[in-house]
C-alpha cells in the first residue's frame, strides 16, 4: 500500500514539473517569459493591489495549482492543422515576453501615482532577475515624506456669490484641512462633488473644468498652500441659473404625424397642471399618470436629478418603450429658462409569457411553470393588469428519521394583479401623492400545497404602496392591509396522530390550524450609493433593510365593537380564529473591495417576533428558520436550532426546527479568478431561538445570559458561476461549533466527522 501511495506522490510531482517547465516551450530564443512581478510599497495605504493597475505589463493570467492554465492550454498543440488545436489555439494566451521598455514606463506611472497621492519625491527601483528563459520583476518602492497641508482657502466668494453660498450651506468647500497629505484624488473628487451639486441647484451647463486649483508647494518643508478658483464664463460675468420653462409631453404621437401639418392639425392638445400634452383622438396616457410620473415641471429650479428621475419613471412604465427629454435654454424678462420637450414612445401593450423556471426554495430544489398574461395600459394610465397561473413541484431532502415530510410535493394557485404608477392616496394627502418611482399594487391570489399527507390551502389579498428617495438611496414599501386565510380541509390520520395530536406538539398542531392573518407592514431599504444613477461608489458601500409587520389589529377593532364571537378561548372574526403578532426584521450588509478581483462582503440579519393576544404561536409561515443556502451553511435547510435543541429530545422533528428569534452573521471573500468563475471563503454564525419557554422545544429559548453559547459557528467555501444573467452558486459548508450537541463536544472544527458536519448547497444568486 506505501508502495502505491509513494508512486502517486511521485506521479504527481513529475506532472507538476512537467507544467512548470512547459511554460517556456514557445518562448523564442533570446526572449523571457513574464514569468512573474511583485511590488514592495512602504507607503501605507497604498500597497501593491492599489499600484497594479498602473502596471504595462502583466504575466499570463494564473489560478492556484494548476498556474497559468490559458499559457498552458496555448502550448499544447505546435500547429493549427486541426479543429482542435485551433481551439486551443483560441482561447489560450501566448506566452507574455518582458519588455524593458514597458517595464520603465510601469515604474514611471507608479511614481507618477504617488506623486498624484502626495508623495512627491517617491522613489521606485525595478529589479530584473532572468533564469531559465524567465524573467522576474520587483518594483521597490520608497515614498518617503509625503507634503502636507498648510492651507487650504478658495476665492469663488470674489467672483460668484450665489454659488460660495450654495457651497459653504452644503459643506462642500470643506475638502482638505491642515496637515492633510496633498492628494490629488481628493480634490478631484471634490471638484465632481461640487459640480454635481451645483448642476442640481439650477446650473444646467456647470462642467468640472470651471473650478481650479493652485498648489504652492514652494512656502515650507514639505508643506503646500491650496487655493480653490473658480473661471468666469467666456460670455458672462456669472453663471446662470434655471428654471424650467414650457414643458411640452408628446404623448405617443407617431413622428411622422409631427411632421405632417394636414394630420397634425387633427391633434389634441390639453393643459394639465402646467404641461401642455399633444396627443391624438385616442390618447396614449390619461394626462394624470403623465404629470405624475414627469419631474420637469414649469416653475422648478433645474436640477439634473429630476431629468433622471423622469427618464427612470417613464420608462418604468410599462406601455413605454422610449423616453426623450429635449432642453432648449431660453431667455424671458430678463430670467433664465429651460424649455422642455418630453417625447413618449408607445411599446407593446399586451405581454404573454410560459416559462418553466427552476425553483430554489430555502435550498430545497425543484420545477416551476407559469402562464401569464399582461395588459401594460389597463385604464390609459400605465397601469399594469396581469393574470398568473403556476404549478410547481418541489424534490424536499430528507431531514427527519421518520421520513414522513421527506417526500417531494406540489403546489399549484393563481394571482390576479394590479399596478397603478401613482400613490392613490385620499385627498386631503395629496402632497404625498407626488413622489417618485411611485405605484399602488393590488392583488389577490389562491394557493394549494398538496402534500401525500395534507392538502393546505391559501387565499390572500394585498395592497402597497412603494416609492423612492430622488436620489434612489431609499426605497419605500407599505402595506397597509393584507389578508391571508389559511385552512387545510384534509390531512391524513397518521399526519394527525403525529404532528397534529393535542398531547404529542400543541404547538404545532396550533400552527396549523385554520386561521385568519390580517397585517399591515413597512419595509425600507436604504444604500450608500445610487443604483440606478451614475454616480462613484463610496469605499464601503452598503446596503440596510428594516421592517416591522403588525397582524390582528383590524380583528381586535372589529370584535372590540361587538363584530365577533369566542371559541375555544380564542376570539374570531366571521367565525374565523385569527392571528396576533408584531414582527421586525433587520438587515446590515457591507462590501469592501480590494481591487477588480477581490472583495469582502459582510451581513449582519436579526429578526424578533412575538406573539399576542389572540395566539399562543405564530403562523407556521411567519417563524423563523435556521441553516441553508442564505443562512449558517454547515446545516441544511431547517435542521438548525432552536437553541441547544436536539432532535433526539422528543419523538417528531417536523415542525420545531422554528423560531421566534433570528441571528445571523456573515463573512464571506470573494475572489475573481476570471471572467466566469469566483472563488468564496466563508465563515458563518447564528441562530435561532424561541421567545417563549415551549415545552415541545427544550432548550429553544431565547435568554440574554446564554445565547451566546448557542451560536452555531460554519466555514467552508464556494464557487460561483457569473453568467451575466444569472449567478450560479456552489457552496460547501462544515460545522465548527454545533449547540445541538452536549456541552464540551460543541467545538467539531478540532474533532470533524465529515458526514455529520458537512453540508452542500446549490443555489442561484449570493447569499447576500
Amino acid at each position: 500500500m506505501n508502495s502505491r501511495k509513494n508512486k502517486h506522490i511521485l506521479l504527481l510531482l513529475s506532472l507538476l514539473l512537467l507544467v512548470s517547465c512547459d511554460v517556456t516551450k514557445k518562448v523564442p530564443e533570446g526572449s523571457y517569459l513574464l514569468n512573474k512581478v511583485d511590488i514592495h510599497s512602504d507607503v501605507r495605504g497604498i500597497g501593491a493591489s492599489d499600484l497594479r493597475p498602473y502596471l504595462r505589463q502583466r504575466p499570463n493570467s494564473s489560478i492556484p495549482i494548476v498556474g497559468k492554465w490559458k499559457l498552458h492550454m496555448y502550448n499544447i498543440p505546435d500547429n493549427d492543422s486541426t479543429w482542435l488545436n485551433r481551439q486551443l489555439l483560441k482561447y489560450g494566451e501566448p506566452p507574455v515576453l518582458y519588455n524593458e521598455q514597458l517595464a520603465t514606463i510601469s515604474a514611471e506611472q507608479i511614481r507618477l501615482h504617488l506623486n498624484n497621492k502626495g508623495y512627491l519625491n517617491a522613489e521606485v527601483d525595478t529589479t530584473v532577475v532572468k533564469e531559465d528563459k524567465k524573467a522576474n520583476v520587483a518594483y521597490d518602492i520608497t515614498g518617503n515624506q509625503p507634503h502636507r497641508i498648510r492651507v487650504f482657502n478658495d476665492t469663488i466668494r470674489s467672483v460668484d456669490t450665489t454659488i460660495h453660498n450654495i457651497l459653504t450651506n452644503s459643506g462642500r468647500l470643506e475638502l482638505m484641512k491642515e496637515g492633510d497629505i496633498f492628494d490629488l484624488s481628493v480634490l478631484e473628487d471634490g471638484r465632481e462633488n461640487m459640480t454635481n451639486l451645483l448642476r442640481n441647484r439650477g446650473y444646467y451647463n456647470f462642467l468640472n473644468e470651471n473650478f481650479y486649483f493652485l498648489a504652492d508647494t514652494t512656502v515650507g518643508d514639505h508643506q503646500v498652500d491650496i487655493t480653490l478658483a473658480l473661471n468666469n464664463p467666456t460670455d458672462t460675468s456669472r453663471h446662470e441659473r434655471y428654471n424650467i420653462g414650457r414643458v411640452t409631453v408628446i404623448n405617443g404621437v407617431d413622428e411622422a404625424v409631427l411632421k405632417d401639418s394636414t394630420r397634425r392639425s387633427h391633434l389634441d392638445t390639453t393643459e394639465y397642471r402646467g404641461l401642455q400634452i399633444i396627443s391624438e383622438e385616442d390618447p396614449f396616457l390619461l394626462p394624470k399618470a403623465i404629470y405624475y410620473n414627469t419631474f420637469v415641471r414649469p416653475g422648478r429650479l433645474y436640477s439634473e436629478r429630476i431629468v433622471e428621475r423622469t427618464y427612470a419613471s417613464m420608462n418604468g412604465m410599462g406601455p413605454i418603450n422610449q423616453t426623450a427629454i429635449n432642453l432648449t435654454p431660453v431667455v424671458r424678462n430678463d430670467s433664465s429658462f429651460l424649455d422642455t420637450r418630453v417625447t413618449l414612445y408607445p411599446g407593446n401593450m399586451h405581454y404573454m409569457q410560459f416559462g418553466i423556471d427552476g425553483t430554489n426554495s430555502a435550498g430545497d430544489l425543484g420545477v416551476a411553470s407559469n402562464v401569464t398574461y399582461e395588459h401594460r395600459n389597463f385604464f390609459k394610465g400605465g397601469e399594469t393588469f396581469r393574470v398568473q397561473v403556476n404549478a410547481a413541484y418541489e424534490f424536499i431532502r430528507t431531514t427527519d428519521d421518520l421520513n414522513l415530510l421527506d417526500n417531494s410535493y406540489y403546489e399549484y394557485g393563481g394571482e390576479v394583479f394590479l399596478s397603478i404608477p401613482q400613490l392613490l392616496l385620499p385627498w386631503g394627502m395629496n402632497r404625498l401623492r407626488d413622489q417618485p418611482s411611485a405605484s399602488t399594487e393590488f392583488s389577490t391570489g389562491v394557493n394549494f400545497q398538496s402534500r401525500p399527507e395534507y392538502l393546505r390551502q391559501f387565499f390572500n389579498l394585498a395592497s402597497r404602496f412603494q416609492w423612492s428617495s430622488f436620489d434612489w438611496r431609499l426605497q419605500n414599501v407599505l402595506e397597509p392591509v393584507g389578508i391571508t386565510y389559511v385552512r387545510m380541509p384534509w390531512h391524513s390520520a397518521r399526519f394527525d396522530s403525529l404532528y397534529l395530536n393535542e398531547d404529542v406538539n400543541p404547538i404545532l398542531r396550533y400552527s396549523y390550524d385554520e386561521q385568519l392573518i390580517v397585517r399591515s407592514a413597512y419595509n425600507l431599504t436604504y444604500t450608500n450609493y445610487s443604483r440606478i444613477a451614475r454616480r462613484s461608489m463610496p469605499e464601503v458601500p452598503f446596503r440596510l433593510r428594516a421592517g416591522i409587520e403588525v397582524a390582528g389589529w383590524l380583528p381586535r377593532i372589529a370584535t372590540g365593537l361587538g363584530a365577533g364571537e369566542s371559541e375555544n378561548g380564542r376570539e374570531t372574526f366571521f367565525k374565523i380564529p385569527y392571528s396576533e403578532y408584531v414582527r421586525g426584521d433587520f438587515e446590515f450588509a457591507p462590501m469592501y473591495v480590494f481591487d477588480d478581483k477581490n472583495t469582502i462582503a459582510a451581513r449582519l440579519a436579526v429578526g424578533v417576533a412575538y406573539p399576542y393576544g389572540n395566539s399562543i404561536v405564530l403562523p407556521f409561515e411567519k417563524r423563523y428558520f435556521g441553516g441553508g443556502a442564505n443562512s449558517v451553511r454547515g446545516w441544511s435547510t431547517r435542521t438548525l436550532g432552536p437553541g441547544t435543541y436536539d432532535r433526539d429530545s422528543t419523538g417528531s422533528d417536523f415542525g420545531s426546527r422554528v423560531g421566534d428569534v433570528k441571528l445571523d452573521f456573515s463573512l464571506e471573500f470573494r475572489r475573481k479568478v476570471t471572467r466566469l468563475i469566483e472563488l468564496a471563503g466563508f465563515v458563518d454564525a447564528g441562530n435561532i431561538w424561541t421567545i417563549k419557554d415551549y415545552e415541545e422545544q427544550p432548550g429553544g429559548l431565547f435568554e440574554w445570559n446564554s445565547f451566546y453559547k448557542e451560536l452555531a459557528v460554519a466555514y467552508g467555501v464556494g464557487v460561483r458561476f457569473d453568467l451575466n444573467f444569472l449567478l450560479i452558486r456552489v457552496d460547501g459548508g462544515m460545522k465548527a461549533h454545533n449547540p445541538g450537541l452536549p456541552e464540551g463536544s460543541r467545538w467539531t472544527i478540532f474533532k470533524p466527522n465529515f458526514r455529520r458536519d458537512f453540508a452542500f448547497h446549490f443555489a442561484i444568486g449570493y447569499p447576500f
